[in-house]
């Protein structure tokens, strides 16, 4: 039996960036753990897929979005820590996320823990390493998060989460890059 077709994305600002409509109208395992709106952020990286997983498990030790808000100040690691590779089940990500799935060397999964759903209310979140077909030194860094806030306040969830989310993937984008030269 196949899985059930997506849900309906919604489309444009704020609910789609930088993702393709294929990115956006695909099936993510965040769409499988809570029903509700999904937002889907993306960003082209120059860099193989393993390089980009490595640096996306990174968000096991830091949220890498704007430290003064999300990391109380402290910056996050511009090194990659060993063993942040080794995801487990239940596991903290990105500080207010407990880890629900891993498929290693592609994607992790994510739903807000206590203290992630006084901020965020009941929300999953899949990070996906993919390949780019045919360019093995390229890939793309895929995120869906899925609210199950009502309409309005996941409205002003999506425009804060856009802020947020282009400022952590644009970051992970050009650690994967560099550790890639």
């Amino acid at each position: 039996m196949s899985p059930p077709p997506a849900a309906p994305s919604p489309t444009g600002l704020p609910w789609v960036w930088g993702a393709t409509p294929a990115e956006a109208a695909r099936r993510y395992p965040a769409d499988d753990v809570v029903d509700g709106r999904p937002m889907t952020r993306a960003v082209s990286v120059a860099a193989p897929a393993p390089v980009l997983w490595r640096w996306l498990c990174q968000v096991a030790v830091a949220p890498y979005s704007y430290d003064w808000i999300d990391n109380r100040g402290r910056r996050s690691p511009r090194e990659l820590t060993p063993g942040a590779e080794r995801l487990e089940v239940g596991q903290v990500m990105a500080v207010v996320f407990r880890l629900t799935g891993v498929e290693d060397g592609h994607h992790w999964t994510a739903v807000t823990g206590a203290r992630g759903r006084r901020l965020l209310g009941t929300t999953s979140v899949t990070y996906a390493a993919e390949p780019v077909a045919d360019e093995h030194h390229r890939s793309r860094l895929v995120c869906r998060l899925v609210t199950s806030w009502p309409r309005g306040a996941s409205d002003a969830l999506a425009w804060g989460d856009l802020v947020m989310m282009r400022k952590q993937l644009h970051t992970l984008r050009d650690l994967a890059e560099g550790a890639a030269r």
